[in-house]
């Protein structure tokens, strides 16, 4: 038996020792590669799309550190290079293969270089073979199903020097305990559950990320427990659709019930959750939302589009009439409850926007993501080919726009002159010499304050209104 079988045969079966094995295993490798080369090596993790990719960087961070990795503040000096990559839209995958192209380079100048690809677009067949035919200097893929499993893999790719391709096409175990960095000292993403059992007929989503699966909520809350004793005042709460948290448990517990017991967790201050589909929003959650005194009074609910054919058509499962409904049921139990949205324009048989703007008047949203349609190979809606003209879309997405932005601007403007409780994350990328954070409503706040107050939430009245943000200046100086 040749040495790399032994260690494989010497390592544990069961998860997350058998992970903590290989990055032992990695550590005595990079030792070595330090003593050659005279320097530490270093790795670089480039993330790509939602929150849940950035949490799961922050996992595939951690176990690079926990090998003796330093961190690289980008590719250019750095001896590892691992993109956490998205499939959502079109735009986001060709921003991983420019940024791919332009890592050939510096593959030749540095030889200890290794390059790897995990995330949703690595669990599309038509891409990995694209990474091998056009990408042959990449060295390690995987997908998002066997993303604990990065120590092992990588001690195959700098054992043996050769490149590793493993996907799995399904999910197996939820592997708790990983180690993680966490990009900031004071707030968390937390993951209650992993993938989504909805199926719109867009999304790409379920095809790459699996069937749902909760976490125990005794794993979550000792998690939260552990956040909270390390200084973090605000978590929030991660899934694709955490309003059905709970399937596959052994006892039900509800979404609402997990935001309860978050909600008696000593130290944590403040609750977000992301994101919520409006077929699953229960009078139980809204309740919650209501009684539940940390949980911010900020809703992500996304409606895409207005048309019910369309609703229909996407398989969404409400109707427009009952999106507004559900609503008007959250400001009547939550009276300042901020809504924000996603809105999709240029879905296949879409010609005309009328009902999305009507239920952007109706419901005045205080913030949306608004993207066009992109198409996605292997979803149903992809072979439809009644696809609206380009210029008609982007007529459409402007005319949705110039309905939104002005809404946006009044519900802003009524908060000059008023006091809120607002998160200091930091210092403005607009200006160093204020402050930025978050109101409780998520709303983005640039603020005169004390460079002391990272990390704290102090009082900030409003002095001046953008569209997507305020200016204001701290009053507890």
């Amino acid at each position: 038996m040749n040495e790399a079988n032994f260690i494989y045969s010497e390592a544990p079966q069961r998860e997350p020792q058998r992970q903590e094995y290989f990055i032992e295993k990695c550590s005595e490798i990079l030792s070595l590669k330090t003593s050659e080369t005279g320097r530490e090596l270093k790795a670089y993790v480039g993330t790509y799309g939602c929150q849940m990719n950035a949490r799961d960087s922050e996992k595939l961070k951690g176990m690079l550190l926990k090998m003796g990795y330093a961190e690289a503040e980008n590719e250019d000096n750095a001896d590892f290079i691992i993109y956490n990559t998205c499939c959502v839209r079109e735009n986001a995958e060709n921003k991983v293969y420019g940024n791919l192209g332009l890592l050939k380079h510096l593959k030749k100048e540095n030889k200890q270089l290794k390059i790897a690809l995990c995330g949703c677009m690595m669990q599309q067949k038509h891409v990995v073979e694209t990474i091998k035919t056009k990408y042959p200097y990449v060295d390690l893929v995987f997908g998002t199903h066997n993303l604990y499993k990065l120590p092992e893999l990588l001690y195959s790719c700098l054992k043996d020097e050769k490149s590793v391709f493993e996907i799995f096409e399904e999910h197996g175990e939820i592997v708790e305990n990983l180690p993680s960095v966490r990009n900031f000292k004071f707030k968390a993403s937390v993951n209650i559950m992993f993938g989504c059992d909805n199926f719109c007929s867009y999304c790409i989503v379920p095809y790459v990320r699996g069937r749902e699966r909760s976490r125990k909520p005794e794993d979550i809350i000792a998690e939260v427990k552990a956040l909270a004793a390390d200084g973090v005042k605000e978590v929030t709460l991660l899934g694709q659709n955490v309003n059905s948290y709970g399937k596959g448990l052994p006892e039900k517990v509800t979404f609402a019930e997990l935001l309860g017991m978050v909600n008696d967790v000593e130290g944590i201050e403040r609750i977000r959750f992301m994101t919520s589909h409006p077929k699953d929003l229960s009078d139980e959650l809204i309740f919650a939302m209501r009684d539940l005194d940390k949980v911010c009074c900020h809703i992500h609910l996304p409606f895409q589009a207005g048309n019910d054919k369309i609703l229909k058509d996407m398989n969404r499962h409400y109707t427009k009439e009952g999106y507004i409904a559900l609503t008007e049921k959250l400001k009547k139990y939550v009276p300042y409850v901020a809504i924000t949205t996603d809105i999709m324009v240029g879905f296949p048989g879409e010609y005309d926007v009328d009902d999305t703007i009507d239920i952007i008047k109706r419901v005045r949203f205080s913030g949306a993501f608004t993207f066009i349609y992109s198409k996605r190979e292997g979803t149903p809606a992809a072979k439809r080919e009644d696809m609206p003209d380009p210029k008609l879309v982007k007529a459409n997405f402007n005319r949705v726009l110039e309905t939104l932005n002005p809404i946006i601007y009044e519900i802003n403007t009524e908060k000059v002159g008023k006091t809120y409780k607002v998160l200091a994350e930091g210092l403005s990328g607009h200006d160093k010499n204020l402050m930025t954070g978050r109101l409780e409503d998520n709303t983005l706040i640039h603020f005169k304050g004390n460079k002391n107050a990272i990390g704290n939430i102090v009082n900030v009245k409003v002095t001046e209104c953008k569209t997507f943000y305020l200016y204001g200046e701290q009053e507890d100086l």
